[in-house]
C-alpha cells in the first residue's frame, strides 16, 4: 500500500462528491493494480470469457439442430424474443451506464412484464451480464479502482448466495415466486428513489459485516434478476466508504457471482433464453454511447428519481397481474 499527497481538486472521489452535493475528502490511499491477486482476478476473468464465448459458439454450430447455426441466427433475428430483447437491453444499459447500477433490476422489470417467469428473466439477464460485468471488472482494475481486501471479502459470499438464489428462482413455481420477485424489485426502486433525500458523510473505517452483505445482495440479485449494485454498493457507500474503490471492488466481484449464478442457471433452466440473450448484449452495446451523453445532461439526482420511479412502477404492474 502506498501513502500519497493530492491537491483536493484532482481527487477522482471528489468529482463525484461534488456531483451529490457531498463534502470533500481526503484521497491518500491507493490500491495498486499490480496486486498478485488482482492480476489473478484480471487473468481469470479474461479466460471464462473466452470459454463461455466458445461454449455458446460449440452449442450454436455443434449440427445437433435441424438448423445450422447461420439458420439459427437468421430465425433469432426474426424473432420478436430477439427485438424485445434489444430494446430492453437499450434501456437497461443506458440506466446502468449513467447510474453504475440497476441494469439487472431493469431488464428483470421488463422482462416479466413482457411475459418471461422468474427463472427465465433472470437467467438471461445474468447470462448477458457475464459479458458486461467481465469488461467492467478488468476496466477497473486497470484504473486502480479496487481494493483487494474489500473485493476478496466480498468474493466468496456473493458466489454462494448467488449459486443459492439461482437453485431457488430455478426450483419454485413461477405462480409463487413472480409475486415475490416483483415486491422486491418494487421496494427496491423505492429504495433507488430515497437515495435522493440522503446526505453520504465519508468515513474511513473498515466497513462491518461484508461478507454477511455480500451473501445476501448474492442471492437477492439471483432471485431478483439484479439488486447486486443497489444493495451491495449503496450499503457500503451509504456508510460512507471511498465512493471509487468500493464501486470498483463491487463490480469485479460481481463478475464472479454473475458467472456463478449464470452456470446454475444454464443447468437448470429448460426454456433456452438465448433470443432474449443475444438481444440484451446487442442492445447494450449500442446503448453505450447514448448513457454516457446522458450521463453528461442529466444529473444524478433526476437520474435516480427517473430510474426508481419506472422501475417501482413496472414492478407495481407486474405485482398486480401476478396476484389478480
Amino acid at each position: 500500500m502506498k501513502i500519497r499527497n493530492l491537491d483536493l481538486s484532482d481527487n477522482p472521489i471528489n468529482a463525484e462528491h461534488t456531483a451529490l452535493g457531498l463534502p470533500p475528502v481526503e484521497d491518500d490511499i491507493t490500491h495498486p493494480s499490480n496486486h498478485p491477486v488482482l492480476r489473478i482476478a484480471v487473468w481469470a476473468v479474461g479466460f471464462l470469457l473466452v470459454g463461455v464465448l466458445a461454449y455458446l459458439a460449440s452449442k450454436l454450430f455443434n449440427g445437433q439442430h435441424e438448423q445450422t447455426g447461420m439458420q439459427l441466427i437468421a430465425s433469432t433475428l426474426q424473432g420478436d424474443a430477439f427485438w424485445k430483447a434489444v430494446m430492453v437491453g437499450l434501456l437497461a444499459q443506458t440506466v446502468d451506464g449513467a447510474l453504475g447500477m440497476a441494469y439487472g433490476i431493469t431488464s428483470t422489470s421488463f422482462l416479466l412484464a413482457t411475459g418471461s417467469t422468474p427463472a427465465v428473466a433472470s437467467a438471461s439477464v445474468h447470462i448477458a451480464e457475464v459479458f458486461t460485468t467481465g469488461v467492467s471488472g478488468i476496466s477497473h482494475v486497470k484504473l486502480g479502482n479496487v481494493n483487494r481486501s474489500l473485493f476478496l471479502r466480498l468474493l466468496v459470499p456473493g458466489i454462494l448466495g448467488a449459486s443459492l438464489g439461482a437453485w431457488v428462482v430455478s426450483s419454485v413455481d413461477a405462480a409463487v415466486i413472480k409475486p415475490i420477485v416483483s415486491g422486491y424489485l418494487f421496494v427496491m426502486g423505492l429504495y433507488i428513489v430515497s437515495k435522493i433525500f440522503k446526505k453520504i458523510t465519508p468515513r474511513r473505517e473498515t466497513p462491518k459485516h461484508v461478507a454477511k452483505l455480500g451473501l445476501f445482495g448474492g442471492f437477492l440479485d439471483a432471485v431478483g434478476g439484479g439488486g447486486w449494485g443497489p444493495v451491495v454498493t449503496t450499503t457500503l457507500v451509504g456508510t460512507g466508504q471511498d465512493p471509487r474503490t468500493t464501486i470498483g471492488s463491487v463490480n469485479l466481484a460481481e463478475f464472479f457471482l454473475t458467472f456463478a449464478s449464470a452456470a446454475v442457471f444454464a443447468g437448470l433452466v429448460e426454456e433456452g433464453p438465448w433470443p432474449t440473450v443475444a438481444g440484451l448484449v446487442v442492445g447494450g452495446l449500442f446503448a453505450a454511447p447514448f448513457a454516457a451523453f446522458l450521463t453528461r445532461r442529466l444529473d444524478t439526482r433526476t437520474l435516480l428519481m427517473l430510474v426508481g420511479g419506472v422501475i417501482s412502477c413496472i414492478s407495481l404492474y407486474n405485482l398486480y397481474r401476478a396476484l389478480g
